[in-house]
C-alpha cells in the first residue's frame, strides 16, 4: 500500500448506543473514499481515553458520560489528491442517502476536523 501523505483528520464524540450503526455507515463510506481513490480509511472507537495529562479526546470533543469518542483518519497521496477524491465523494448520492439529517448520531458541532501533512512515516511489522 502506499504511504499517505496527506491525512484528513476526525474526532467527534457519539453516544455509545449509536456505535453499531455508525459503523455500518461507516464501514459504507469508507468503501466509497477508496473507490474514488483515498489510499487508506479508519475509523476507531475510544476504549481507553483516562488520561492524566493533556486535553482528553473526550473533553475535546464535550463527551457526555453515554458517549465514546471516534477517532478516524483517511489518507491521500496530497492536498490537491485529497480535494480531488472529496469532491468525487461529495458528489456521490450514495454517501448522501445515508444518514437522516432528522436523526444524527453524533453532534457535529462537537467535532473536530483538519487536513495534516504527514511529516513522519514509519511503518513496522510483525517479528
Amino acid at each position: 500500500m502506499a504511504k499517505s501523505k496527506f491525512v484528513d483528520g476526525f474526532v467527534f464524540s457519539i453516544p455509545q448506543t449509536n456505535i453499531e450503526a455508525y459503523r455500518k455507515i461507516a464501514s459504507k463510506a469508507g468503501k466509497i473514499w477508496i473507490e474514488h481513490g483515498a489510499l487508506e480509511y479508519y475509523e476507531c472507537v475510544g476504549s481507553d481515553m483516562a488520561f492524566d495529562f493533556g486535553i482528553s479526546f473526550p473533553k475535546l470533543t464535550k463527551a457526555k458520560p453515554e458517549d465514546t469518542v471516534i477517532f478516524a483518519w483517511i489518507g491521500f497521496k496530497s492536498r490537491s489528491h485529497r480535494d480531488k477524491v472529496n469532491a468525487k465523494v461529495m458528489a456521490d448520492p450514495r454517501l448522501h442517502g445515508m444518514m437522516d439529517p432528522n436523526k444524527p448520531l453524533f453532534n457535529m458541532k462537537r467535532m473536530s476536523y483538519g487536513g495534516f501533512e504527514t511529516i513522519v512515516a514509519i511503518q513496522g511489522g510483525a517479528k
